[in-house]
């Protein structure tokens, strides 16, 4: 099996629609959406519309939760709480009923899914470090081979054993079968590792090789939609900088 594995859209359909091209080109058997299609960016329901035609199942997402009323984002910064108000107004009926049913994990094929952290799903806890990786082996036997998350918008793998934990400073790699793995899968939308490209993944389940790739889209088309529209300036001007 061939996953094409993608997170944090963020409502940006310029990288979303590169992204899925550059996906029809890698003989994918499943796509997998690992959370927060809506938020940020300026086209919620045309992104939301492509993740529903094309995933096999998608993960709920911070952002998805709290547009879709699942969360309370009263403490989120102003410039996110705005546009999270904005885009519950814009959504559909299909896909707000679409948003609400999402799940928090699913598992398939020895893999796990979801957006933040495996130990609290729905507290959303970021892992973008060695250190909040290691917080996972409080649920070590519990733990997939591989477990796929999003929400830090960064590309980071995390291997595992029983008592340490390493960084995998590698693009593209073989999973080693005593290792449980963390994969934090990047932003298609919103990157924020300096890169602005789009990031997307694959994993293939038969030779257990899991690979991060980048495709460039039109930045500046996306930038242009965020700021004639009421959402803050700087969800546009970030997407140029990848921050």
């Amino acid at each position: 099996m061939r996953y094409g594995i993608f997170s944090d859209t963020h409502a940006n359909i310029e990288a979303l629609t590169e992204v899925m091209k550059a996906f029809e080109r890698e003989s994918i058997d499943r796509y997998v959406c690992i959370g927060d299609t809506v938020g940020y960016g300026a086209s919620p329901n045309e992104c939301c519309d492509i993740v529903r035609e094309k995933t096999a199942f998608t993960i709920l997402g911070n952002h998805d939760a709290a547009v879709s009323g699942r969360m309370d984002y009263s403490y989120y910064y102003d410039a996110a709480r705005n546009a999270l108000d904005a885009h519950s107004k814009q959504i559909t009926s299909v896909n707000m009923d679409w948003l609400k049913s999402l799940p928090y994990e699913m598992r398939e094929e020895g893999v796990t899914f979801c957006h933040g952290s495996p130990v609290n799903l729905e507290e959303f806890e970021y892992i973008f470090s060695s250190e909040q990786a290691a917080r996972c082996h409080e649920i070590w036997d519990d733990l997939s081979t591989v477990t796929f998350i999003g929400h830090s918008h960064l590309c980071k793998s995390f291997a595992l054993t029983r008592t340490e934990v390493f960084e995998v400073v590698a693009d593209k790699f073989e999973l080693r079968p005593e290792h449980r793995y963390i994969i934090s899968v990047g932003s298609v939308g919103q990157p924020r590792d300096y890169d602005p490209r789009a990031s997307y993944t694959i994993y293939d389940t038969a030779t257990k090789v899991f690979e991060f790739k980048r495709v460039e889209y039109d930045i500046d088309a996306a930038a242009q939609k965020i700021f004639k529209s009421d959402l803050e300036r700087n969800f546009g001007n970030r997407l140029f900088l990848g921050v």
